[in-house]
């Protein structure tokens, strides 16, 4: 399968179904069928051949998804810029995957002088969604082209797209997916999520990210995408409601918020099929509250932008026998089994896997993993030593194969010799009902080398004291676990996809040392 085939699936079967909608108006699968042959024609005349990179800088939108759907067709690979990063770091993205194609919104028109300038390899600029500025317009720009491309070949093994690893630890990284990635990973979808009824899938939180990689599945069964230009609580709750929204994928944070507003109760959620979360984790608590609000929906999963999303799967069902079961309850912190698809097992440090239960790396094989980060050979190799995909987390399986994320291998704090995992802390204080968000890191100490920090992101309103944030780890964790100070900060960095940048957070206090352990 070819990535386009999954609409082309959707096409056949639901031709006058509604494919996209936004706040520009609804379109069906006819019509943005149409659009997307006349956009992959466009490409071909302009010199775009087979595994050439085309860049997608825009909100949530359909007229930046048509620019998809046309891309793929044409067997260009598709850069999904975040929106919310910033110019300097689209900017780098652009440049270290070689695109000369770039498809923008029109909310970034005062940048694109200093972007172009920037990207010298740049040749073809499109504004998506208005005409008469600087660049030529999308609707303008395809319009005198043919509604059918040539064919394509089956091309399961070329590249198809490029997914920009999260840049928690460095510069982002392409992760080069080809056809082949993403059948194992729409099978994983198929196999562990399966479609009840036409599906209507949000896309709320970013299209250059999960929300965008969660599309293409549904597509293939006539799936209605709505996007919403800016994830605010209220505005997805209401599309929740007035399109009976059956799929969505949403970070925890989000969630936190729609489960705190006001309005919350006062909407329908009774379609909902699967709202997926990951990204980061969620409390238990947090899990339960969910439950209540949205019904048996919640699916949590686990992926990297090199292993696109089911690392593993905590379905709807595994959420409630958790909470019926209270000797399974712990499951709620797990990011489920593996899928179908997937193997996943855990290394230490010498390549030896480790018996269930012992603590590793996580290592992962399937076809779905992609083939390595764009121009960077040498990352590429690191990351598959010892035949096995290495996503840089450590954690463990238990008896039941269900996997547990303790930390990132490069977030562990050594304080006074004692290794201590920041996650473990950290859920701790997102139970405190005042907090919003919060990174544990460690921070240079004379006496432990690194000492225990919290910093800590209030809800808008509310308030705390470092002590009762140190009690309250003090009450659950081994004493040289808890926190040693507290800050408060406004807010948490986040990248572009609404992750904490804990490296952001950590370089504050490391300045000016030499070494940073």
């Amino acid at each position: 399968m070819r990535l386009i085939d999954y609409f082309e699936r959707g096409l056949r079967y639901y031709p006058e179904r509604a494919c996209l909608i936004d706040a520009s108006g609804e379109y069906s699968y006819r019509e943005v069928a149409e659009r997307s042959h006349r956009t992959a024609n466009a490409l071909i005349a302009g010199g775009l051949e087979v595994e050439d990179t085309v860049a997608i800088l825009s909100p949530n939108g359909a007229r930046a998804f048509e620019a998809w759907i046309g891309a793929a067709r044409a067997g260009g690979v598709w850069v999904g810029l975040a929106a919310l990063a910033s110019i300097d770091e689209n900017i780098y993205v652009i440049n270290n995957r070689d695109a000369e194609w770039l498809f923008y919104h029109s909310k970034f028109e005062d940048e694109i002088e200093r972007i172009k300038a920037a990207c010298p390899k740049l040749k073809h600029v499109i504004c998506l969604d208005k005409a008469g500025l600087s660049h030529p317009y999308f609707l303008d720009f395809i319009a005198d082209f043919e509604p059918r491309a040539p064919e394509l070949p089956d091309y399961r093994d070329k590249v198809i797209s490029h997914f920009t690893s999260g840049g928690t630890t460095g510069q982002p990284k392409g992760a080069m997916w080809s056809n082949l990635t993403w059948e194992a990973w729409c099978a994983n979808v198929y196999a562990h999520m399966p479609i009840k009824k036409p599906p209507v899938f949000l896309i709320a939180s970013a299209m250059s990210h999960g929300a965008g990689v969660f599309a293409w599945p549904m597509l293939a069964f006539g799936a209605t995408l709505v996007c919403v230009a800016k994830p605010e609580p209220l505005t997805i709750l209401e599309a929740m409601h007035k399109y009976g929204v059956t799929h969505t994928f949403l970070p925890p944070t989000l969630i936190y918020m729609m489960l705190a507003h006001p309005r919350a109760r006062e909407f329908d959620y009774s379609e909902m099929d699967y709202l997926v979360y990951g990204g980061a984790p969620m409390s238990a608590d947090k899990v339960t509250q969910a439950i209540d609000l949205f019904g048996p929906c919640m699916t949590q999963i686990y992926g990297q932008a090199e292993c696109p999303c089911t690392i593993g799967i905590l379905s709807p069902a595994d959420h409630l026998e958790a909470l019926g079961d209270p000797a399974k309850e712990g499951r709620l912190v797990s990011c489920g089994r593996p899928p179908v698809f997937v193997k996943v097992e855990m290394m230490d440090d010498d390549g030896n896997l480790v018996p269930q239960g012992e603590w590793g790396e996580i290592v992962v094989r399937g076809t779905f993993v992609s083939l390595g980060y764009y121009g960077d050979a040498e990352a590429s190799e690191a990351n598959r030593a010892h035949g096995w995909h290495h996503t840089g987390d450590i954690g463990y399986k238990d008896e039941d194969g269900f996997v547990y994320i303790v930390d990132r291998k490069k977030d562990m704090i050594i304080s006074g010799g004692l290794n201590v995992f920041p996650i473990e802390i950290e859920r701790l204080i997102w139970s405190h009902p005042a907090v919003q968000d919060c990174a544990v890191i460690g921070v240079p100490d004379e006496k432990w080398g690194e000492a225990v920090k919290a910093v800590v992101e209030l809800k808008s309103g509310e308030s705390a004291e470092e002590a009762e944030i140190i009690a309250l780890c003090k009450d659950k964790l081994s004493p040289y676990k808890a926190p040693k100070t507290v800050e408060f900060w406004p807010e948490l960095p986040r990248s572009g996809v609404g992750k904490v940048l804990k490296r952001k957070v950590r370089e504050q206090f490391w300045i000016g040392h030499e070494r940073k352990i």
